[in-house]
């Protein structure tokens, strides 16, 4: 889904800035924070990509386990347990 934008350009005597704005919806939806840096990738010239440099963890993605919490070992013998013992 897109969303339509117009690029901007002030002029001023000794220099000029671009300015790229997108919808309130857009900046709510990727929960953006004001003053938060991020950077700009020139993929061609068609794409220019929005990186992140500090994003807000995903609410989708579960927190993946390492193989040790999942084989039930801390590395100190095959018996020992590390983590909590409650499953999902």
């Amino acid at each position: 889904m897109g969303y339509p934008t117009k690029v901007q350009l002030i002029k001023r005597q000794l220099s000029e800035q671009w300015y790229i704005n997108f919808p309130s919806a857009v900046a709510q939806a990727m929960e953006f924070e004001r003053g938060e840096t991020v950077e700009w990738v020139i993929e061609d010239k068609a794409q220019l990509v929005l990186n992140r440099l500090n994003p807000p963890p995903s609410a989708l993605k579960k927190k993946r386990r390492t193989s040790a919490e999942v084989s039930g070992t801390s590395g100190k013998g095959a018996g020992g347990r590390s983590g909590s013992s409650a499953r999902s």
